[in-house]
């Protein structure tokens, strides 16, 4: 067999300021040969995340991406060959594959994250969009938002693919739902699509007047993935004993640590005896089936809508990541690096234990 060369995008310098392509850099490097216990995956599809940020500058939850490697993200690859008895040629994988073509794994080694098989009959980038993000808005607006049917939930950054995600599941549970959005394409489609009850579009409308009027009784529950000014505005509007998840603050993701917003209005937390709290999704990492599997029957049901903000191609990979501090993205933003290089693998027995599984978990979910 020909030697394959692997091209991958690897980590030049460490971002200040806003990301963009020059913090990366095009290499190509042969494929070793596999050792026993390793298996070789081809990419397929990559995810792209704000946490990615985080990840090429400071020791977060995870190490810090080393200069000169490939760029870290999650992703869905195929299983191309295999020294290892648990993964077989045409095997469909979640895992950490980094922007590279090619990688080898050993799945009885030391990963940040252990390699995942996912069932070959369903779709894999609606599987790596879930896997992530919805994932993250599940386990953050159920097990710490805690809605109860009748509560108004607000969610920022709401169009994007952990935001609608956490905004539907709370219309499942019989809340009010009022997403933040910016620009008025991405509100429409919250409340024409998604069915949020409403929308406030923070690039054209005054977020305090509009929280007055949308939320005269206060917010009990607060999705936030915005951080900043918007949290300080909520803060002044949290109704007694309002929930707040703090999931993300990408509003100062790209600036200086000198120069981030600082919250002033958290005493309101302690005036209507409220809480806000953190939450990491590898916090959850043990219940993953059970989440994927409920947001997957949703998706299926049509109870859920996933946007996927498709982009194509290698080459285009650094330029994807830029969309989501910029705001060009709706919904989960993944690439496409590739189709499919074998017959997936699947049968029978898996897709009706599948079926069970499904069963199962949202009868224990209620």
């Amino acid at each position: 067999m020909p030697e394959r060369t692997n091209r991958q995008w690897v980590l030049r310098a460490r971002p200040e300021g806003m990301v963009d392509s020059s913090s990366f850099e095009l290499r190509e490097v042969p494929v070793p040969a596999l050792s026993d216990g390793q298996v070789l995956a081809q990419t397929m599809y990559l995810s792209f995340d704000p946490t990615q940020r985080a990840w090429m500058a400071m020791e977060t939850y995870m190490p810090i991406v080393p200069l000169g490697e490939p760029m870290r993200a999650g992703g869905i690859a195929q299983v191309i060959e295999s020294k290892h008895p648990k993964f077989k040629p045409g095997d469909i994988i979640n895992y950490l594959c980094g922007w590279q073509e090619y990688f080898i794994f050993e799945p009885d080694g030391e990963n940040l994250v252990p390699p995942t098989k996912l069932p070959g009959h369903l779709d894999p980038a609606l599987l790596l969009a879930l896997s992530l993000t919805g994932l993250t808005a599940y386990f953050g607006l159920l097990e710490v938002g805690e809605p109860k049917a009748g509560e108004t939930v607000l969610v920022s950054g709401a169009a994007g693919a952990t935001g609608s995600i956490a905004g539907q599941i709370a219309k499942l549970k019989g809340c009010r739902v009022i997403g933040i959005a910016g620009g008025p394409e991405k509100c429409a489609w919250l409340t024409n699509e998604a069915h949020f009850d409403a929308a406030i579009d923070y690039k054209n409308e005054n977020v305090g007047e509009r929280l007055d009027v949308l939320c005269p009784k206060g917010v009990d529950v607060f999705f936030d993935n915005v951080g900043g000014e918007i949290l300080d505005e909520v803060l002044l509007r949290v109704a007694l004993r309002a929930r707040i998840v703090l999931c993300g603050a990408i509003s100062d993701y790209n600036t200086p640590e000198d120069e981030r917003y600082g919250i002033k209005n958290y005493t309101s937390l302690i005036i209507n005896r409220g809480t806000a709290r953190g939450f990491i999704i590898i916090d959850y990492l043990g219940r993953a089936l059970e989440g994927l599997l409920n947001l997957n029957k949703w998706v299926e049901d049509g109870k859920v809508i996933q946007e996927i903000d498709m982009q194509h191609g290698f080459d285009q990979i650094p330029a994807t990541l830029t969309r989501l501090f910029t705001g060009k993205n709706l919904g989960k933003q993944l690439l496409k690096v590739s189709d499919a290089p074998l017959p997936l693998r699947t049968s029978a027995i898996e897709q009706a234990v599948f079926k069970i599984m499904t069963a199962y978990m949202g009868w224990r979910r209620g």
